[in-house]
C-alpha cells in the first residue's frame, strides 16, 4: 500500500512538472506592423492607408480575431523618409516583435526598409507604394524565398495606361514628362520613357523638380517652347498642383495625365479649378458600384465622420491588404513567417475585398495582386473629386 501511495505521488509530481514546463499558449494580441507617412506632404496617402487598415482590423477583431487572438496594429510614422522608414521597420521587428507588416506608401521608403522584413523572414504586404522594383528586390537564385507582396498597381502598369491615354486615345505624340527627384519620380520617369519608346516616341522635354518646389514656371516654359501637347507626370500632390497652377498663369492649356497620385487631396485642393480634367490610373474610385464597396464607404464615414477619402486607392488597398494577411495567417495556423509566406503564395480562401474579390492572388513567382491594366480604371478630376473617366470603366467596376 505504501509503495502504491509513493507511486501515485510521483505521478502527480510528474504531471505538475509537465504542466509547469509546457509553453504558455499565445493568448496575447497578434501584432502587425503598420508604417507609412502620417505627417508631411505624403500624409494623405499614409493616413488614408492607415484608416483602411484600421477599419479592416476592427472588422476582423469584431469577428473573433485571427487564431483566437485580437489583431493589434503597431503604427509608426516613416515621414516619407528612406532612413526613417528603415529605422521604424527595424524597431517593429526587434522591439515590437511583429509577425507581419503592412503599409509603406513611398517607393524609396519601401526599397530602403522592406529589406529588414526580408532578412527577418517576416512577410510584408506593401499596401500603397507602386515602384516596379518593389516586389523584385529579393528574387531567386540569390533569394530563394521572397517575403515582399503587394496590392497596389505597379508603375509598369500605370505607365502603360498613361501612355495609352495620351497616345492611343488622344493621338498625342509630342509629350513632356514632369517628375520629382525622389526614387518614385525617377523610376516612374524611366517607366514612361520605356513605354513611349515602344511606340517610337521620344518626349520633347523631360523636366525634373525637387520636393518642395513652389514654382514650375521655368520648366513649363521649356516644355511649351518644345511644342509639348500634353504633360505626363510622376510626383506627389503638392508639386503636381504647382504644375497646373503654373500652366494657368502662363495661359497654357494642355492635358495633364499622370500616375495615381493626381487623385491626392492635396493636389485637388491646391489646384482648385486648375486641376479639373486631370486624369490618372486608379485601383479604386469611391462610388458604391458594388455592395462591398458601399459597405466600405459606409464604414469609412462611420470611422472618420466624413464621406471624403483623401486618397481612395490608398484606403482601399490598405483595407484589402489586411484582409489578405488575416486569411493567410488563418490558413497557416501559425504566426511563423515562412508559413504565412507559403500561405500567401497558395491562398485557398476567396477574399472579398474592395478593389476586387481575390482568388489565388499570389503564387511563388507572382507577388502582385494587380497584373493587368484591366484591373485598373482611368480616373478624372471633376468638380473637386475623382470620378470614372469612362462609362465603360464604371460598368466594369460594377462586375468586379
Amino acid at each position: 500500500m505504501l509503495r502504491l501511495l509513493i507511486a501515485l505521488l510521483c505521478l502527480v509530481s510528474l504531471a505538475e512538472f509537465s504542466v509547469a514546463a509546457a509553453p504558455a499558449s499565445p493568448v496575447g494580441p497578434l501584432k502587425i506592423g503598420v508604417s507609412g507617412p502620417f505627417t508631411g506632404g505624403s500624409s494623405p496617402m499614409g493616413i488614408s492607408m492607415r484608416e483602411g487598415i484600421r477599419i479592416a482590423a476592427a472588422e476582423i477583431n469584431a469577428a473573433g480575431g485571427v487564431l483566437g487572438r485580437q489583431v493589434e496594429l503597431v503604427e509608426r510614422d516613416d515621414e516619407a523618409r528612406n532612413e526613417r522608414g528603415a529605422q521604424v521597420v527595424q524597431e517593429l521587428i526587434d522591439r515590437e516583435h511583429v509577425v507581419a507588416g503592412l503599409g509603406i506608401a513611398n517607393t524609396g521608403v519601401a526599397l530602403a526598409s522592406q529589406r529588414f522584413y526580408q532578412q527577418a523572414r517576416i512577410p510584408i504586404i506593401t499596401s500603397v507604394a507602386t515602384g516596379s522594383l518593389i516586389t523584385k528586390q529579393f528574387l531567386p537564385p540569390l533569394h530563394p524565398d521572397n517575403f515582399v507582396f503587394r496590392v497596389s498597381a505597379s508603375d509598369t502598369l500605370q505607365a502603360a495606361m498613361i501612355v495609352a491615354e495620351a497616345v492611343d486615345r488622344r493621338g498625342i505624340k509630342r509629350v513632356a514628362i514632369f517628375h520629382d527627384a525622389t526614387n518614385y519620380g525617377q523610376l516612374g520617369r524611366e517607366d514612361l520613357e520605356r513605354t513611349l519608346a515602344e511606340r517610337n516616341i521620344v518626349p520633347v522635354a523631360v523636366e525634373r523638380f525637387q520636393i518642395p518646389q513652389p514654382d514650375m514656371s521655368s520648366q513649363l516654359r521649356r516644355a511649351r517652347q518644345a511644342g509639348a501637347e500634353a504633360i505626363l507626370t510622376y510626383g506627389i500632390g503638392p508639386e503636381l498642383a504647382q504644375i497646373v497652377n503654373g500652366m494657368a498663369r502662363l495661359n497654357w492649356h494642355v492635358p495633364l495625365i499622370g500616375s495615381w497620385t493626381l487623385a491626392m487631396s492635396n493636389f485637388i485642393d491646391n489646384a482648385g479649378p486648375n486641376g479639373e480634367g486631370a486624369r490618372m490610373p486608379q485601383t479604386f474610385i469611391p462610388e458604391p458600384t458594388t455592395p462591398r464597396r458601399k459597405t466600405f464607404l459606409d464604414a469609412w464615414k462611420n470611422a472618420t465622420g466624413s464621406t471624403r477619402i483623401p486618397v481612395p486607392p490608398a484606403a482601399a488597398q490598405g483595407y484589402d491588404s489586411t484582409l489578405l494577411l488575416a486569411a493567410a495567417i488563418r490558413q497557416a495556423g501559425s504566426t511563423d513567417g515562412d508559413r504565412i509566406r507559403e500561405a500567401l503564395e497558395n491562398l485557398q480562401e476567396r477574399v472579398e475585398g474592395v478593389i476586387m474579390t481575390y482568388s489565388r492572388p499570389f503564387s511563388k513567382d507572382r507577388h502582385e495582386t494587380i497584373n493587368s491594366v484591366h484591373d485598373v480604371f482611368m480616373g478624372e478630376v471633376q468638380n473637386g473629386r475623382v470620378v470614372f473617366a469612362y462609362d465603360e470603366d464604371r460598368r466594369r467596376a460594377s462586375r468586379q
